[in-house]
């Protein structure tokens, strides 16, 4: 069953710049998959699309149960629950420790105390940062701010994980380390759809790629087994 459908949609700003055009895929429940393309290509414009932070201007795009057609502007946070995102500049609350950001996650929905206590230190602990968990983000390296990242985004038992260039601000080693987390996150039945200019990292990792240039869906296609494998294990995370 698809969690994500796209069905010819298309995102234009202004007169001059389309965006997106006539864009169609599905993503299945626990799939996960690279969307690549050089940078313009449209990445970041249908991630927002994904989780409504715009609406296309033609065609659909259908997400965990919502629809861009009729989907009004109290329903966005509910559809928001039921996705994780990640972006590549973190966007950690400075002024929170590691352990309330990730919890702050929660809170705004509305859990327990005791629950956020709980699901927090479970987070960190996979994303192997409980020592870190009254760190501000300004004592974190790259790799352990875009893990935090990776926490609050699961926080709430997302159905989709949506990850924008999450590797773009960090080394080699600790890219390898966030690949295989993510892959770690897949395997526990979590879908995932991560955008990247990577060319490198999608060339060893042998999973489904989705590729824009200008706008434009040119490629579809699976990945021969092979290189960094997604049933390895985190022994990579630093």
């Amino acid at each position: 069953m698809a969690i994500l459908r796209m069905d010819k949609v298309g995102k234009s700003f202004g007169k001059d710049w389309v965006a997106l055009s006539d864009i169609s895929f599905e993503l299945a429940e626990e799939e996960f998959a690279f969307l690549v393309g050089a940078s313009g290509a449209g990445k970041s414009t249908l991630i927002s699309l994904i989780y409504m932070d715009e609406k296309p201007d033609s065609g659909v795009v259908k997400v965990v149960g919502f629809n861009s057609d009729d989907i009004t502007r109290d329903q966005i946070p509910f559809l928001r629950r039921k996705l994780g995102i990640v972006f590549q500049d973190f966007r950690l609350l400075p002024e929170m420790t590691a352990a309330e950001n990730v919890g702050f996650a929660m809170k705004v929905t509305g859990q327990p105390r005791k629950y956020i206590k709980k699901r927090t230190f479970e987070l960190l602990s996979m994303m192997r940062l409980s020592h870190k968990a009254k760190s501000f983000p300004h004592e974190l390296s790259g790799g352990e701010k875009q893990r935090v990242a990776i926490a609050r985004a699961l926080a709430n038992n997302p159905l989709l994980l949506l990850a924008d260039e999450p590797t773009g601000n960090l080394d080699p080693h600790a890219t390898d380390g966030l690949l295989e987390l993510l892959f770690e996150i897949n395997r526990q039945g979590t879908a995932v759809l991560m955008a990247t200019h990577d060319t490198e990292l999608i060339d060893r990792a042998p999973m489904r790629v989705i590729e824009l240039e200008n706008g434009i869906l040119v490629g579809d296609r699976k990945k021969p087994e092979g290189g960094l494998s997604p049933s390895g294990s985190m022994a990579g995370l630093i």
